[in-house]
């Protein structure tokens, strides 16, 4: 079994098509979605259209939650932008998602980590920024969950850790946004490096999964100049270089 991983594509439609024609030349038997799906200030309409007829295993997102929170004055500015170009059949979709989907019995798909969608799976902030998490870490936050491969999203980096009792956990990276600041629970930067697409595949051999880790070129300075005419040069310079 072959399983694409994407998430995080954020209304980057070019970046959608493009993955999704990687995938197709990898041969996956399945595509499933992790969530973060529309908010930013690209073509959320268009990606939702895009996404619809394809019926992926699809989650919410922290993003789609607060989309779906209804009150766009407590929302931020990629949210904002979302919100206000969905049609009302976007919106149902969205509704019916689940928060987490077991997509076979050792298989599940979270956002963030079981538990929470905002949690950093794979990822620890500390006062002086941003680490990878060391196996007590992902371990912990795995809690009991029983399935051998848990794939996540929420963090844009691409990274996969395997337990000590053979539990993998896989984030894909992002499709549609490569770098990002927060501020919580510390100032901290999500950066990749380069402006590429990134997706991943999961394929089982035998007893194991295996990870391959996939970046896609596509036309990035069109997506940087439509993020900034629609008021955003912070996503303008994260497309274009991967960095904040």
């Amino acid at each position: 079994m072959k399983i694409a991983a994407i998430s995080d594509i954020h209304g980057n439609l070019a970046a959608l098509d493009a993955v999704l024609e990687d995938i197709r030349q990898q041969g996956a038997d399945v595509v499933v979605n992790l969530g973060d799906i529309l908010s930013g200030p690209l073509q959320p309409s268009a990606t939702a259209d895009r996404l619809g007829p394809l019926r992926l295993p699809t989650i919410r997102g922290n993003h789609e939650r607060q989309l779906l929170s209804g009150d766009p004055s407590g929302m931020g500015p990629s949210d904002r932008w979302a919100y206000g170009s969905l049609r009302d059949d976007q919106f149902l979709w969205l509704r019916e998602l689940p928060v987490t989907l077991r997509l076979t019995e050792d298989v599940l798909l979270v956002h963030g980590t079981p538990e929470d969608d905002v949690a950093y799976f794979l990822e620890t902030v500390t006062p002086s920024g941003c680490r990878p998490a060391t196996h007590d870490e992902v371990k912990c936050l795995a809690g009991s969950c029983d399935a051998a491969l848990i794939l996540c999203g929420h963090t844009h980096l691409q990274r996969s850790m395997k337990l000590e009792d053979g539990r993998l956990i896989v984030n894909p990276g992002s499709v549609g946004l490569q770098a990002y600041k927060d501020d919580r629970p510390f100032p901290h930067r999500m950066e990749m490096g380069s402006p590429h697409a990134r997706y991943s595949c999961v394929t089982r051999v035998g007893s194991e999964w295996r990870v391959e880790f996939r970046s896609v070129q596509y036309e990035w300075d069109k997506a940087a100049a439509m993020a900034e005419l629609n008021g955003r040069p912070d996503w303008g310079a994260a497309l274009r270089g991967g960095r904040c």
